[in-house]
């Protein structure tokens, strides 16, 4: 049975290709997801992706995330980051690996960027590789379920 891996996206990542092309790549949104979709094909991993710019929308789909088997999230939780005691609250109930992702190299930024609510908790993180960030972190993840006989 192949691991199942959901993929957060958090807010204005609907605008990948368009946004600041310069920091973010112009690659799509849906480009990235197709990515890993195959990805997770060669890996025999089901990738579910998922985006939203409401913080309420990311914490459902994380709680429905345990009922639906899900063993293991990667997560662009993008200006969320920052912010979401919420988004941590959930990743720490439903109690499934994740590992947060970024685009960018948020630490060559804003200070206000060097702080994330998610770090501690998190598997790994991993940033400043644009799209290719998404990739390392699927690849990352499913070596670690592995590792664990997940």
């Amino acid at each position: 049975m192949p691991l199942k891996i959901l993929v957060l996206h958090g807010p204005n990542l609907n605008l990948l290709g368009t946004r600041e092309p310069e920091t973010y790549g112009a690659e799509t949104l849906a480009e990235v997801n197709q990515h890993l979709i195959a990805l997770g094909l060669e890996l025999q991993a089901d990738v579910t992706a998922l985006q939203s710019n409401h913080e309420g929308v990311l914490v459902d789909a994380i709680q429905q995330a345990r009922l639906d088997g899900i063993h293991g999230i990667v997560i662009n939780p993008a200006a969320y980051t920052h912010t979401s005691i919420a988004l941590r609250d959930a990743l720490l109930a439903v109690q499934i690996p994740f590992i947060e992702v970024h685009l960018s190299n948020v630490h060559a930024r804003e200070s206000f960027r060097h702080q994330s609510r998610l770090a501690d908790v998190a598997l790994g993180i991993i940033a400043g590789f644009g799209s290719t960030s998404y990739s390392l972190a699927l690849r990352g993840l499913v070596q670690q379920l592995n590792k664990k006989g997940v």
